[in-house]
């Protein structure tokens, strides 16, 4: 039986995911089986308190992760199951110092239980913000409905035009994704390619809006990288919402949307 002591600090961790989790079932953002979670925990164990546990399972890695630790919601596993039951939909994982394998040390008690089909992506973007931002431990995948929509929409094709008219829907929106939401362009789930796309999105971008899938981002936490999700989907909503309504709502013009630039 997988069995570690968890630190303090990542039991309060832990609640926040289980509330995110209940934000998203909330706005319908996580239908079903949709949707995955990750945190870099590395930091906050020690190597002797994670080898040996659990049996190793092969998988290749990008062989700097080797020696992480992650927490990854499962396979089939339903995120809203985080919020009662997280120990049953999540777990956490050692990656081992060869990045061949990796091994269950917390979690992970659904019977049949692997983690989430995305794990390279995971494990690619956490390998990317360790070398690029590394403040960064959080990854959420989910399904911002009005987002996907714009994916749809011929404004995908012109990243530029897309942001400007999102961020011109409410300076909120321009102070707090000031990177803005990048067009990332159609690949298959739980492929290494998918990944690689992510980690384009991220090098300019707060959020890889995942063309007729879903969005992702990253933060310090998993609040805030549902903050990222949260306010650039209040962008697109409002923007549909005009649009819906029948006109071309005027906006914050671009002069108004640089002077908001000191806020940020």
């Amino acid at each position: 039986m997988n069995t570690i002591k968890i630190p303090v600090e990542v039991e309060k961790e832990l609640n926040k995911i289980s509330k995110v989790a209940g934000y998203l079932w909330q706005r319908e953002w996580a239908e079903r089986n949709a949707g995955n979670i990750s945190l870099n925990l590395t930091s906050f164990f020690k190597k002797e308190d994670v080898l040996g546990i659990g049996e190793v399972v092969p998988f290749e890695f990008p062989k700097e992760v080797g020696g992480y630790v992650l927490f990854i919601t499962g396979t089939g596993c339903y995120l809203r199951s985080l919020i009662d039951n997280i120990e049953e939909a999540a777990c956490i994982l050692y990656i081992n110092e060869e990045a061949t394998g990796y091994s269950i040390i917390w979690g992970g008690k659904r019977e049949g239980f692997g983690p989430t089909c995305e794990l390279i992506s995971h494990a690619s973007i956490h390998l990317f913000n360790t070398q690029n931002n590394p403040t960064h431990l959080a990854v959420l995948h989910t399904h911002p409905i009005e987002l996907i929509v714009m994916s749809h929409h011929p404004l995908f094709d012109n990243e530029a035009e897309l942001n400007r008219q999102i961020w011109m829907m409410c300076p909120e929106v321009k102070v707090f994704v000031p990177k803005g939401v990048h067009c990332t362009p159609y690949a298959l789930s739980s492929t290494v390619e998918l990944a690689k796309v992510t980690i384009e999105a991220f090098k300019t971008r707060n959020v890889s809006l995942w063309e007729k899938h879903g969005a992702t981002s990253t933060g310090e936490d998993v609040e805030k990288a549902w903050d990222y999700l949260d306010v650039a989907n209040k962008g697109a909503k409002l923007l549909l919402t005009a649009w819906g309504a029948g006109f071309q709502p005027a906006g914050l013009s671009n002069e108004q949307l640089t002077e908001l630039e000191q806020f940020i």
